[in-house]
This record gives structure tokens, C-alpha cells and sequence, in this order.
């Protein structure tokens, strides 16, 4: 999708209402979201991170951001990801959070993105932090750093090509919730994206795709 497309549109993204739920699920096994429904977050001593969903230009076609993270000892080891982590006493608020986190992980300073929107939260159980994520645009291309002590590479999808559907897949796996399982899944650069990320990217393609004329 050419750049300056993009952000004739940006406007009518703003004043989208957001799927939520309904979007999540698209991209959620069955099992997780019956998992979510006995989930009382009031009741619970959660996280709470903030990621971002940066867009922006290079060569001229609009692109979105996202990381592979480093093998660890954790939940979400080697998954792709948003830049973003956890929300921490200093930040101003969420959106605070999203900016410093995309800075520190992948190089981006906070004054070369203006936040559009919030989308919908997320609550990821394995790890109990509550999600918050946001709508990015850097309006220049941009050379992304990457932190080697967090991000093994970078992905910098076409936006065309996470529109497609041809790269929503369904894969058999086991779970922190499930032992083998079907799960949807978006298939990138030879990778599966599933579970929070997916479900994010979700609420994101419904978005969009209501918006393109």
C-alpha cells in the first residue's frame, strides 16, 4: 500500500470503532478464549506492558514493525512480537511505556512517532500481564537498531502483504493451556504468529480492512 494512501486514511482509522473480542477470537483457539471467559481480571494481581504497532514508510510502500524476540528462559521466548514490555513506575502511562519500549528495542526515538490510536487491551495468561497496544506512524523511514540483548532480528512486513489472507494459516501445537491443538496462526518470513500477537494483528487487519476503499 503506497504511504501517502496511507495516511489519507489514517483519519477514518482514528474514528474506527474497535472489533475487540470479536476480532481476537479470529485468531485465538477455541480453548483460549473459553480459558478467557472464567477470567475475572478484577479479582487478579495483574502485569499490565504496553506494545506498539508501528507504521511507517520505505520505499514509499507502508510497512509494519515487528521483532523476533531472543531465546530465553520464559513463556515467550524466540516469538515474534510488537516492540514493547513491561509498563514501569516512571512511565507517564501506557502510551508512554509503548514509546520508550520501542526506543530501547529497537532504536526508534519517541519523536519519530505520533500515537493514533489505542487498541483494544489483551490479557495473556501464561504470562498474567494485562496488554495495552497502540497505533504508530513515523512519517520517515526508518533504520531500526536493534537491541541484541532482547531482539534476535527485525521484520518489517509490507502492509499489502499482512492484508492478505493467504498468509493466515492453521497449525497443530501445544499450548501452556492445551496438548495439541489447532491453532490460527499468521505465517511471516517462514514463522508462525499466534496467541496475543496474532490476536492483536487481528484487531488491526479488521480495522484496516474497514476502512480501504
Amino acid at each position: 500500500m503506497d504511504f501517502r494512501y496511507f495516511l489519507e486514511i489514517v483519519p477514518h482509522i482514528i474514528k474506527a470503532d474497535l472489533p475487540a473480542s470479536i476480532a481476537h477470537a479470529k485468531m485465538a483457539p477455541m480453548e483460549r478464549m473459553e480459558q478467557l471467559q472464567y477470567i475475572d481480571l478484577d479479582k487478579k494481581e495483574i502485569k499490565t506492558a504496553a506494545v506498539m504497532m508501528l507504521l511507517y514508510p520505505k520505499a514509499s510502500l507502508t510497512h509494519l514493525v515487528l521483532i523476533v524476540r531472543n531465546l530465553y528462559e520464559g513463556v515467550h521466548s524466540g516469538q515474534i512480537a510488537f516492540p514493547g514490555g513491561k509498563f514501569e513506575l516512571d512511565d507517564v502511562d501506557f502510551a508512554h511505556t509503548a514509546l520508550r519500549e520501542t526506543h530501547e528495542e529497537v532504536g526508534v526515538p519517541p519523536d519519530y512517532v505520533e500515537i493514533k490510536k489505542d487498541f483494544s487491551p489483551i490479557y495473556i495468561p501464561p504470562s498474567n500481564f494485562l496488554v495495552y497496544p497502540f497505533l504508530g506512524i513515523s512519517q520517515n523511514e526508518i533504520q531500526f537498531v536493534p537491541d541484541p540483548s532482547e531482539v534476535d532480528r527485525v521484520i518489517e512486513l509490507p502492509l499489502s502483504v499482512f492484508l492478505s489472507d493467504e498468509i493466515i494459516v492453521k497449525v497443530r501445537m501445544t499450548t501452556s493451556y492445551a496438548h495439541e491443538i489447532e491453532v490460527p496462526a499468521f505465517e511471516i518470513e517462514g514463522q508462525m504468529v499466534w496467541g496475543a500477537t496474532a490476536m492483536i494483528l487481528s484487531e488491526l487487519k479488521e480495522v484496516l480492512k474497514s476502512v480501504i476503499r
